[in-house]
């Protein structure tokens, strides 16, 4: 395995707290309230949540990792074993535990399952008795002590009832902070930059979980051969070669027709919220699909968004000489408009051409941060213009005006064509090597 895939680090410096237990007690619900925002998909039916989801958290000024769970089910099912396996992961990962159970209905067999689970791992934990929405409900809580978890934590997650005195005592219970050397203020050192993110998106079920999997070295969402398995946009932050990197794994786009309601219309939301953000995407395409509609329409929202871009063909191996051939030809018609992305033949699955990802990526993102000497990028365009010159206006000046994306504005005499104004990107592309990043080129007229 290449130094891009083998397994690297994950990188974690605070406390983790882990929401566990049966599925549909509220545990989204519970993250949701307790980092203020709705982040977790709720939706009052078991199995939404299905991978680890790693958040952000503080209280009395004491930040921690939160993680939101699937569901733990003791069944056969392979879905649901490798949500519970997602569970036991970050139960053992975790620094403390929050056990959710629903007082409304008591203590299950499931709930019984967790409990001795939990009893077993030596992890501290705290019982949260969750949807005790009035005083009236606070007995139902205290039959939850059979469990053999200590005292219940009475809450209501819906409401935030409760919530405020459980993170009092999740707080006392986290490790404590690591102590300060003083002197390594002492020269004014720079809180660290943020690591770039990049976005890995595609249709349902085309391997972007599998290729998530792979670049982290763990298995830290779930795959399984059913479309739409991921619902939630999970990020992790690896170590690479080109230093550290925040993975976004989003939920499969479907068509807006199918995303009206409920969780996958939450899902698509947040997907997209992901594509603005990053440094950069990787669009996954299943080569043996060929390229869709839909492939075309992700990839024109990912072009809107002004986001860097890497075209990877997964499953590449199970084409032949034929079926290659025929998507590289739609490829060059339906996602021309992205003709400056490079594009990568893989199998997620075995490993194939995974390792040429992240070089790729480091110049994306490198590019798409670049600023160029204005002197230098004047003498590439007048040279251009002496080597082919418009057949309307002329450009008199060019200055850089933005980055992420490079945005330049062009001073020219009259109205440029676009045709010539895509030869002038090319060869700023080319002279500067910005590679897979999107430019953006604006014309201004001045009589000169």
């Amino acid at each position: 395995m290449s130094a891009a895939t083998k397994p690297v680090k994950v990188v974690t410096a605070k406390p983790v707290v882990a929401v566990v237990g049966r599925p549909n007690v509220g545990k989204s619900t519970l993250v949701n309230r307790i980092i203020g925002r709705r982040e977790a998909i709720v939706e009052e039916r078991p199995g939404v949540t299905r991978d680890r989801k790693l958040l952000d958290a503080e209280w009395s000024g004491r930040e921690f990792t939160l993680v939101d769970t699937g569901g733990w089910l003791a069944n056969d099912d392979p879905l649901d074993r490798q949500v519970s396996a997602q569970a036991e992961r970050a139960i053992k990962e975790a620094d403390l535990l929050l056990v959710v159970v629903d007082a409304a209905v008591g203590a299950t067999d499931e709930d019984e399952r967790v409990a001795r689970l939990l009893r077993r791992s030596g992890k501290p934990a705290l019982l949260v008795a969750n949807k005790v929405d009035s005083h009236n409900r606070e007995s139902d809580a205290w039959a939850l002590t059979r469990l053999g978890l200590g005292d219940p934590w009475v809450v209501s997650a819906l409401h935030g009832r409760g919530v405020g005195d459980l993170l009092d005592a999740v707080v006392g219970l986290l490790p404590p902070l690591p102590e300060v050397d003083e002197t390594d203020d002492a020269e004014g050192v720079e809180a660290e930059a943020e690591p770039p993110s990049v976005a890995i998106v595609g249709r349902p079920n085309v391997g972007k979980s599998t290729l998530f999997n792979r670049l982290v070295g763990d298995e830290r969402s779930v795959v399984h051969d059913m479309p739409g398995t991921t619902r939630d946009s999970v990020d992790t932050l690896i170590e690479t070669e080109m230093g550290p990197l925040r993975l976004i794994d989003t939920a499969g786009m479907r068509r807006k027709a199918r995303n009206s309601e409920g969780p996958e219309f939450y899902s698509l939301v947040r997907a997209l919220r992901a594509i603005d953000k990053a440094d950069a995407a990787v669009l996954v395409i299943d080569a043996s699909d060929g390229i869709t509609a839909q492939d075309q329409k992700l990839a024109e929202r990912i072009d809107a968004a002004g986001s860097p871009v890497v075209i990877l063909l997964n499953k590449w191996e199970l084409l032949d000489a034929e079926e290659r051939e025929n998507v590289r030809v739609a490829l060059a018609d339906r996602l021309s408009f992205l003709g400056y992305a490079p594009v990568l033949k893989v199998s997620a699955r075995s490993g194939l051409g995974v390792h040429k990802l992240v070089p790729a990526l480091g110049q994306a993102i490198d590019a798409y941060h670049r600023r160029i000497p204005t002197a230098e990028l004047n003498k590439v365009i007048q040279d251009a213009q002496l080597a082919h010159q418009s057949p309307t206006g002329k450009v008199l000046y060019a200055t850089q005006g933005a980055t992420d994306p490079p945005t330049f504005t062009l001073f020219a005499s009259r109205a440029l064509p676009q045709t010539y104004l895509r030869y002038l990107e090319r060869k700023i592309r080319e002279h500067f090597g910005f590679g897979p990043t999107p430019l953006k080129l604006r014309v201004r007229r001045r009589d000169g």
